[in-house]
């Protein structure tokens, strides 16, 4: 009874923990560890240079949605009181103009906070760099903590940034020790377009389990008929003022693992370097977006490779993945607060 109890206990502490962290992301777990890739760019029929993509490794956890706006914000009122690194654009604000996020900031640096009009909380946030992206991910892998941003909060976890914002950075990469990163290539791509089932399955051609002789639709339905997207198709799927529809919005046009709007809505950051030289170091976006006039943006042969990690535009997000614990850490974990619970006990 008292070892039962005593598990009971150290579970719902691991639970308050957790249920501390005012941000909650939505996982799928991606298996089929050691698939095979496939060759995506021009020479697939789509753009860009040349790559197999989507072969990963290991069992990983990614964003079953885009980051959004909500989520955005509760990370700027924890960190950006005095926003040292620029993570709020002023573009993000005015929600008439350009296709902005609706995020607002008030106050004077040292006591700003910010706020997301509910309307528009559940909407992939844009106007964010990669170097955003990444002291998100790394705010996430610290427990969410509140502060200035520096090594505890922003600066270090899977990416070290100590300050650095410019357009090479091709030596930041992902650390090992890892717990939550902007997703890589490899891991967007294996979500958003490998059949499942296992590790020779294959690839789809679209995001939402469909090929190339099926074109998608942009169309709202009640219920959704599969393989929609919002992406620009004679005219926007939805208008001012939104223009990027609720996350999830197409609840039938998910990838075979599960995730939703991995084509259209927003283009989304990963890690891959597709244009290095010279001093300058491009990273990669994926997924085609609201505003692009063609479902070819959404294939699987398209990758982008244009884009400085400095961009901030209306047809930019992200999404973030998650290391899946060994069992043996959760174990771990649950054995060290029940000695915790122990000790306590036996003192008293």
């Amino acid at each position: 009874m008292k070892k039962r109890f005593a598990v009971a206990v150290a579970l719902a502490l691991l639970g308050s923990c957790m249920a501390a962290q005012a941000v909650t992301i939505d996982t799928v777990t991606v298996g089929d560890a050691g698939n095979a890739g496939e060759l995506s760019g021009a020479g697939a029929g789509g753009y860009g240079p040349d790559r197999i993509c989507g072969s990963v490794g290991y069992t990983y956890n990614i964003g079953k949605y885009e980051v959004t706006a909500a989520q955005y914000t509760e990370f700027l009122n924890k960190v950006a009181k005095t926003d040292t690194y620029g993570l709020y654009s002023g573009y993000m604000a005015d929600p008439t103009n350009e296709w902005r996020c609706n995020i607002q900031r008030a106050g004077s640096s040292g006591g700003y906070t910010y706020s997301v009009a509910s309307d528009w909380a559940n909407r992939p946030v844009n106007y964010v760099s990669f170097w955003d992206a990444c002291r998100f991910a790394n705010w996430l892998g610290n427990g969410q903590p509140t502060g200035l941003q520096n090594a505890s909060t922003t600066e270090r976890g899977a990416y070290t940034l100590d300050g650095y914002g410019g357009d090479d950075g091709r030596t930041i990469q992902r650390n090992a020790g890892w717990t939550w990163a902007v997703t890589s290539e490899d891991e967007w791509y294996k979500a958003a377009y490998h059949k499942g089932g296992g590790t020779n399955a294959g690839y789809w051609d679209y995001p939402m389990q469909s090929d190339i002789p099926t074109i998608p639709s942009n169309d709202i339905t009640n219920p959704d008929g599969g393989n929609n997207a919002n992406f620009y198709q004679s005219g926007y799927t939805i208008g001012p003022p939104y223009y990027r529809t609720t996350v999830g919005e197409f609840e039938n046009s998910e990838s075979a693992y599960g995730t939703f709007d991995q084509g259209g809505n927003v283009w989304e950051w990963n890690e891959a370097r597709p244009l290095v030289g010279g001093g300058y170091a491009s990273r990669g976006l994926r997924g085609g977006s609201f505003l692009y006039d063609d479902y070819y943006y959404l294939q699987a042969s398209y990758r982008d490779r244009h884009y400085d990690p400095t961009s901030q535009g209306i047809s930019i997000g992200f999404r973030v993945s998650e290391v899946v614990p060994e069992p043996s850490s959760i174990i771990a974990l649950g054995g060290g607060l029940i000695a915790l619970i122990g000790l306590r006990r036996r003192r008293a």
